[in-house]
């Protein structure tokens, strides 16, 4: 294929939508339909892996621990209409792009080093 029509392919991603990485703590909000009612739903965790690029099957997957220390994950489609919003809250300095071995590690253990930025 050409790189014009890759392009063409390619969907146009959310302006409002941050950049995100693995290691950054995000706060999505998610539209949830049941029946005629809509509402939003929020989940924060972890970035632990980006898969697909910026292609049309982009999707982000995001791991925080629940209740009685139950770890849960969510698979976000990076080019949702679902999506109402991301909120990064925080970018961690993290050496791996998937960051699986997070879960097996809790507590104290499972904590990231915070990103440093110099202000200007």
């Amino acid at each position: 294929m050409t790189n014009a029509l890759m392009a063409s392919l390619q969907p146009e991603l959310n302006p409002d939508f941050p950049d995100i990485a693995p290691g950054d703590t995000v706060r999505v909000h998610q539209r949830i339909v049941e029946g005629r009612n809509e509402r939003i739903q929020v989940f924060q965790g972890v970035v632990i892996s980006m898969r697909g690029g910026k292609m049309a099957g982009a999707s982000y997957t995001v791991r925080r621990t629940g209740a009685h220390g139950v770890g849960v994950e969510r698979t976000f489609p990076l080019y949702s209409t679902n999506v109402d919003k991301v909120e990064v809250l925080r970018k961690a300095k993290v050496r791996r792009a998937q960051l699986y071995y997070l879960r097996e590690r809790q507590g104290k253990a499972a904590r990231l080093r915070e990103k440093r930025f110099l202000r200007a």
